[in-house]
């Protein structure tokens, strides 16, 4: 049963969220800056990618045009590519990892992939109709050493002003939080793998 609000309770909330409101107007007529971010999901925690692709959706239902790299992952069936290839040429996607670095066991084959992952990168990068562009488990293929470090975040730092870059993965080097406008830690707090789970449909892949 709903308790009922006491007058004066209800209008010491009200005076209180007034207040509070009056402070976030002031702090966000202050914001003046429009520009492209460079944006970092990182930590052990779920959920890096599944974050960088609900802000896709956020981009597609704007009506602009989204760019996808998988440096790691292209050797999975992707259910998230399924989706968003149904909005046509809104989406580009490209799965060019090989899988993790203990299934192929290949070093060069896991730079060959990574290489051939940050040229496509670049070119999305450089194409003036996108608006977003994810690089997802980049930060794997910079944790392993595939790509020279420094010339990756030159060249995230280099891109246009308008275009947002989301970078995913454990373990982002610091170079690339420093150079980042947002970084986001995913914590591990609790894994269903550890209760003896599997990897389901629509939760994993």
């Amino acid at each position: 049963m709903t308790k009922p609000v006491d007058d004066k309770d209800a209008e010491r909330h009200r005076a209180k969220m007034a207040k509070r409101k009056a402070v976030q107007d002031e702090e966000v007529a202050g914001k003046q800056v429009e520009k492209g971010l460079l944006i970092v999901h990182t930590g052990t925690g779920k959920g890096k990618s599944t974050a960088a692709f609900g802000l896709a959706l956020r981009m597609l239902g704007r009506g602009k045009r989204v760019g996808v790299v998988q440096f790691i992952k292209g050797a999975w069936h992707s259910a998230e590519r399924d989706a968003l290839e149904k909005f046509g040429d809104q989406v580009s996607w490209h799965s060019m990892g090989e899988g993790f670095t203990w299934e192929t066991q290949d070093l060069a084959r896991d730079v060959a992939a990574a290489t051939r992952a940050w040229e496509k990168a670049q070119e999305l990068m450089a194409d003036p109709s996108f608006a977003l562009v994810i690089l997802d488990e980049l930060n794997i293929a910079l944790r392993y050493d595939y790509l020279p470090l420094d010339q990756v975040v030159a060249m995230l730092n280099a891109r246009r002003p308008d275009l947002h870059v989301i970078v995913t993965g454990r373990n982002a080097k610091q170079p690339l939080i420093d150079a980042a406008d947002l970084v986001t830690e995913m914590t591990l707090v609790k894994h269903h793998f550890a209760a003896g789970v599997k990897a389901q449909e629509g939760i994993e892949f």
